[in-house]
């Protein structure tokens, strides 16, 4: 009787990319971005954001205007409770995937950030934002000396109906963001910053949290479900 092959342990998006560098990050990073398609868990977290939002005062008009909902919004402070669901999925196309969901409690009111990152290639991630998933950057990964975990979307398309619009040069932004565990406070943080080429940094969410994984069915909550999915590229 031929013996039986041991079912493949599932691997996270971040793990599949990042290859042999995965082990370089540090421990708590790799079980924070180990959770996978069919793993049985999900991630929650909660903490407190030192700064969060747009802070140009004269541009947070203007991000109403952005034709992306749950992503980009016009707020800005300091002290920001916060909290995050990551889920990881295949979605609709069968990609394996990981979708977020940030809630910021601002003083005038709560707002969300969504996301769904996929491996829409060989060693490449797309990260779809907003509620309708029309926005989509490249995703790139590396790894410090120290064990943090590097990512960079120097690339984005916006979707609006049938159209793929390359966002030019002048209208462009790239995103920056380092994570790191601090064994000190035994808390995960993190640093994100969206600069604009000309007029520099347009958005920012910088802080620290808690983190836990929970057993999970792999049903997408409500909640975390886009109001549509994008397969485009």
């Amino acid at each position: 009787m031929a013996p039986v092959e041991p079912a493949a342990v599932p691997r996270s998006v971040y793990r599949q990319v990042l290859g042999a560098d995965f082990e370089r990050l540090q421990p708590a990073l790799q079980e924070y971005f180990s959770a996978a398609a069919g793993g049985g868990v999900y991630g929650e977290g909660e903490g407190v954001f030192e700064t969060a939002g747009c802070p140009r005062p004269w541009l947070r008009p203007l991000l109403k205007l952005v034709p992306v909902s749950n992503a980009f919004f016009p707020d800005y402070g300091t002290g920001v409770p916060f909290t995050i669901r990551n889920y990881p999925h295949q979605d609709p196309q069968g990609r394996p995937s990981l979708t977020a969901v940030r809630t910021f409690r601002f003083p005038g009111g709560n707002r969300t950030f969504e996301d769904t990152t996929t491996l829409t290639g060989p060693g490449h991630l797309t990260d779809y934002l907003g509620r309708k998933r029309n926005l989509a950057t490249d995703l790139v990964l590396s790894v410090t000396g120290e064990g943090h975990l590097l990512m960079d979307s120097p690339r984005g398309r916006l979707f609006l109906g049938p159209l793929r619009l390359p966002l030019p040069g002048f209208a462009a932004a790239d995103a920056h963001v380092e994570q790191r565990y601090d064994d000190g406070e035994g808390v995960f943080r993190i640093r994100t910053r969206v600069v604009q080429r000309q007029v520099g940094t347009i958005f920012v969410y910088e802080g620290s949290f808690t983190y836990r994984q929970q057993p999970w069915d792999g049903e997408l909550p409500a909640e975390a479900v886009p109001s549509r999915w994008e397969r485009r590229v």
